[in-house]
């Protein structure tokens, strides 16, 4: 059983990304959340281009409590996660969105989940607000990715979770690159409980994930934990050859029984597509692979910090 320090402090990593409609409700929220514990919040500005990063600057004045790591480009909400991990402060630490989607006042229940003695609480989405194609396209990845990962990641969680800090530092230790970290966050152990709640939908502005950011996460998530794309690229093959054999022996069987052979362009024209086809597809599993290998042989960082404010110290590396 772990053991629970005397007076632990909650470190809180909110990534922020033109949130200037829902920013107020959020820091009124985070003011009046009661946790019984010392607070150090830290939100990541993603490269915003509205006012979030002033009105960050002018809340990390008025509250002690809070930090703010800007940033010189957008680089995506792994990336500000990878961050906030890497300079949280903290004995335990909460990952939320800032749309107000994730409750903070569900915290409470994370709290006493991880004083049980659990490393990781993660949230479970009994239900979404957003359109029902959403709805659909997050369920059928989700069910996807259990099939073919190669580690268990549950069903609808996302990075909502509570994190003791001995996961924190073993995250901080992976290097890789295209970050997927819900699963990451599965891959390293220890002891998870999920916890279910009602998804509200976005307490004001819009969504920064469209559909294809949405599909960008789903293909990474899937090319990070399975090698299943491989394996279905050698079963295409293989049908294909399958398929080829089958027709040259039908020939040769009409060719022995001296029956007439078929003529015209049609047939070899959709044997040509479909071996075309099944070639391509696998050339694009295989060049997803190599991306990402590219990527990972650059080792370039993952972000690069513009600005640090409230307590965050300006001693930090960049990336």
């Amino acid at each position: 059983m772990r053991e629970v320090p005397k007076s632990p402090r909650l470190g809180i990593i909110i990534p922020v990304y033109n949130e200037q409609e829902v920013l107020p409700a959020l820091l009124e929220r985070l003011n009046s959340l009661v946790l019984g514990l010392p607070l150090s919040i830290l939100f990541v500005d993603d490269g915003s281009t509205d006012r979030t990063l002033a009105m960050l600057q002018e809340a990390c004045k008025r509250d002690a409590r809070l930090a703010c790591l800007s940033f010189s480009r957008n680089f995506g909400q792994q990336a500000a996660l990878v961050a906030g991990l890497r300079y949280v402060r903290g004995d335990v630490v909460a990952v939320l969105d800032a749309d107000l989607q994730d409750p903070p006042e569900l915290l409470n229940e994370f709290l006493a989940k991880w004083r049980e003695g659990y490393d990781v609480v993660y949230g479970i989405r009994k239900n979404r607000k957003e359109h029902w194609a959403l709805r659909a396209a997050y369920k059928s990845f989700y069910w996807l990715l259990s099939r073919v990962s190669s580690i268990h990641l549950p069903r609808d969680a996302g990075d909502f979770a509570l994190i003791d800090r001995k996961v924190v530092d073993t995250l901080n230790t992976l290097s890789e690159r295209n970050r997927f970290n819900r699963g990451l966050r599965g891959w390293v152990g220890f002891r998870q409980v999920g916890v279910p709640y009602d998804r509200p939908a976005r307490q004001a502005g819009r969504t920064k994930y469209n559909l294809t950011r949405l599909c960008n996460v789903a293909i990474d998530g899937l090319l990070s934990f399975s090698a299943v794309p491989l394996r279905i690229s050698g079963w295409l093959g293989a049908a294909a050859a399958l398929l080829g054999f089958g027709f040259l022996v039908y020939i040769l069987a009409l060719f022995v029984l001296r029956q007439p052979l078929p003529d015209g362009w049609a047939s070899t024209i959709v044997v040509i597509l479909f071996l075309g086809g099944i070639q391509l597809i696998v050339l694009g599993i295989i060049g997803e692979y190599l991306g990402r290998i590219s990527e990972e042989v650059k080792r370039r960082p993952h972000f690069v910090a513009q600005s640090r404010l409230g307590w965050l110290s300006e001693s930090e590396d960049d990336a």
